[in-house]
């Protein structure tokens, strides 16, 4: 061979092995990524080339597809009563994409799970069309619809309910809400009805439940009695307090008020919570100091995110505060935020003896023929007080329900423990105020749910906004739903 034909022959043998580096590249290095790609077509037209796998709630799908004519996208999503669903599923859109449970298990709902790799391979050599897996919750269809029912009409508003003694979550409620299904598919009118949702000054989108913190307020007097007994500031909850009235918050010359002329001075830490004392309970974090309540607040849960599987926004207690800052943070006020799930999980810590377990909302995945790909096990999360002082701490709020600002979240032959909150709202107060109340229910067999629920009824009038008034009443119609949905 001549040089000049040498030099053409391995010439063209580099530019061969370059193309073999470079196919090898894709089809092994970048597979994954190019198959996650959005704007890869072929991925959109093969995860909606057949209907979804289901979102299952008590045994029953509350999701579905249909089919799109004329669409190269051949199914779209249905969902069963959207706007009460769609703060747990979230949606799924030929155009927008997904979110929350429809995201997170996508490969599951499509079938494109690698954990389905076999059944996908049965199904190749027997014939059979791929299908999409099954994502079975924890949700409680009657509690859900309780929450949802007693939201509406309220503003904005949401409420978490969990299973103390699991971490199940039963019911996730937001409003204002939306329909999933409006923009399902592909059309530009959908696209329109997506951007309207998203751009109401309302934020229907937004899960209050999970998304959203609030000032706790008054409920958060939980978690600052847990801390008094737990740090042994008082170990008895009927003997008097050192809290006299007024109190002047230290290194300050401001009195904290009460609302109202309610018997505070020197109260027990009972009578305390039963009227809502803010001396007696402002008084008790300045004497632990910022660090004691931290320890307590974190416990609970507080300056950390929950995924359950969706991502919960972590709720907010203060880290650098001073004296009289610690006060108003013990009342649920100056930086002190938290979300209705984390709420829901102080009730559900107490009520639980003191454990607080991990909250979750998938129970298992199925494969198309129902086997079960992954089950979930309920997990401890931490323990914020003792057997003992979670038992001390049940009897005050059922003091609270039973004799106090909570009657309206009484069940005949039922106990309930609950505490009400009615959270500053606006620069110096000038907004309807936030009406909460976390609660927990017991019967003969255990707790079986702890609710939170805050309401932001902008219409009403400012003096009927109380967690008594608003809030209370909606808890209760949860947790008897969820305890008649037992018998």
């Amino acid at each position: 061979m001549n040089k000049p034909l040498r030099r053409i022959a391995i010439f063209c043998g580099l530019l061969v092995l370059a193309l073999l580096a470079r196919d090898n590249w894709l089809q092994y290095v970048k597979a994954d990524t190019l198959a996650k790609d959005e704007d890869n077509r072929r991925v959109t037209i093969e995860r909606y080339a057949q209907p979804r796998g289901d979102i299952i709630v008590d045994g029953k799908p509350i999701t579905g597809s249909t089919a799109t004519p004329g669409n190269d996208l051949k199914y779209k999503r249905t969902w069963k009563n959207g706007p009460m669903w769609s703060p747990i599923t979230g949606y799924a859109s030929q155009r927008i994409g997904a979110t929350q449970l429809e995201s997170i298990e996508d490969d599951i709902l499509t079938g494109n799970s690698d954990r389905l790799f076999f059944r996908r391979s049965l199904d190749m050599l027997t014939g059979k069309k791929k299908e999409g897996g099954n994502v079975v919750t924890t949700l409680n269809s009657a509690a859900q619809k309780a929450a949802y029912e007693g939201l509406k009409g309220r503003g904005k508003g949401a409420v978490a309910a969990i299973d103390p003694s699991t971490g199940a979550i039963l019911a996730l409620a937001s409003t204002p809400s939306y329909d999933p299904s409006s923009f399902a598919g592909n059309t530009n009118k959908e696209a329109e009805t997506f951007q309207d949702l998203d751009k109401d000054k309302d934020k229907p989108m937004l899960n209050r439940a999970l998304r959203e913190t609030y000032p706790p307020g008054s409920t958060f007097k939980v978690v600052t009695a847990a801390a008094a007994l737990e740090h042994g500031l008082y170990d008895g909850i009927d003997s008097p307090t050192k809290s006299p009235l007024p109190w002047t918050m230290p290194d300050t010359h401001t009195e904290l008020k009460n609302e109202g002329p309610i018997d505070c001075k020197n109260a027990s830490l009972r009578q305390a919570l039963r009227v809502s004392c803010n001396t007696v309970f402002g008084k008790i974090g300045s004497d632990l100091g910022k660090d004691k309540m931290l320890e307590t607040a974190e416990k609970f849960g507080f300056n950390s995110e929950q995924f359950v599987p969706v991502r919960s926004n972590a709720s907010n207690f203060p880290e650098k505060m001073d004296r009289p800052q610690t006060a108003l943070s013990s009342i649920g006020q100056f930086e002190t935020a938290a979300t209705p799930l984390q709420m829901a999980m102080v009730a559900s810590a107490v009520a639980n003896d003191g454990t607080l377990m991990e909250p979750y909302m998938v129970s298992e995945l199925q494969a198309p023929n129902l086997d079960v790909v992954e089950k979930h096990s309920p997990k401890e999360l931490s323990k914020p007080l003792s057997k003992e002082n979670a038992q001390k701490l049940q009897e005050m709020m059922e003091t609270v329900v039973n004799e106090g600002t909570g009657t309206n979240a009484k069940i005949p032959n039922v106990t309930v423990g609950g505490k009400t909150g009615t959270a500053q709202h606006g620069i110096n107060n000038s907004k309807n105020p936030y009406a909460w109340f976390l609660s927990y229910a017991k019967t003969d067999s255990g707790s079986p749910v702890a609710v939170a629920v805050v309401v932001e009824d902008s219409k009403a009038s400012r003096g009927d906004i109380s967690g008594g008034g608003l809030a209370a009443p909606i808890a209760r119609d949860v947790m008897k739903a969820v305890i008649e949905s037992k018998k």
